[in-house]
C-alpha cells in the first residue's frame, strides 16, 4: 500500500527509486524488530537471544530515523509487515529450541546481506541526497549486524 501511495506522488520523479528503497528498508527493519522479539522469547542459545536484543534496539532506532526522514520527504512508509515478511515471521514463530536458533540465524545472515546490498546501492546511486546520506550512515551498523549474525550462526552449528 505504501508503494502505491508513493507511486502516485513520485511516479515520474527522480526519487521514485529512493522511495522504493525506503519502503523496502522500512519493511525489512520492522521484520528485524519482530524477529528479534521472537529470538529474545524463543531462542535456546544466549548468543541468539543477545543477537535478537541487538536487532530490537538498533532497528527500532533506525526505524525512527527513517520515519523522520520519510516525513520530511513526504514518503509513505508501511505501517505493517508486507505479506512476504509476515510469512517469514509466522514460519519462524512455529519453531523452538535449536531449530529456532538455526532458522533465525540463517534468516539474519541472509537478510543482512540483502539489506547491506540495498544500502550500498542507495548510498552510491540514490537520487535524493538525504536518503543517500541515511543509507550511507547505516552501512557500518549493518556490516556489524551481519558479522554478529554469522558468528551466532556458526555458534549454533558448532553446538549441535
Amino acid at each position: 500500500m505504501a508503494e502505491d501511495q508513493n507511486e502516485e506522488k513520485f511516479d515520474d520523479s527522480d526519487v521514485q527509486k529512493d522511495t522504493d528503497f525506503a519502503v523496502e528498508i522500512a519493511d525489512a527493519s520492522m521484520l528485524e524488530v519482530q524477529l528479534g522479539q521472537l529470538a529474545v522469547a524463543n531462542a535456546s542459545s544466549s548468543e541468539v537471544k543477545q543477537l535478537g536484543q541487538t536487532m530490537i534496539d538498533d532497528h527500532t532506532k533506525a526505524n525512527e530515523e527513517l520515519k523522520t526522514l520519510a516525513q520530511q520527504k513526504n514518503i509513505t512508509l508501511p505501517g505493517a509487515l508486507s505479506d512476504e515478511s509476515q510469512k517469514h515471521y509466522e514460519d519462524l514463530a512455529k519453531k523452538t529450541g535449536t531449530d529456532f536458533d538455526k532458522e533465525y540465524t540463517d534468516m539474519m545472515v541472509k537478510g543482512h546481506k540483502h539489506v547491506l546490498d540495498k544500502l550500498k546501492k542507495e548510498a552510491e546511486k540514490g537520487n535524493d541526497a538525504d536518503v543517500k546520506a541515511w543509507a550511507s550512515g547505516k552501512i557500518s551498523t549493518i556490516e556489524h549486524h551481519l558479522m554478529m549474525s554469522e558468528n551466532a550462526q556458526k555458534a549454533v552449528k558448532d553446538s549441535k
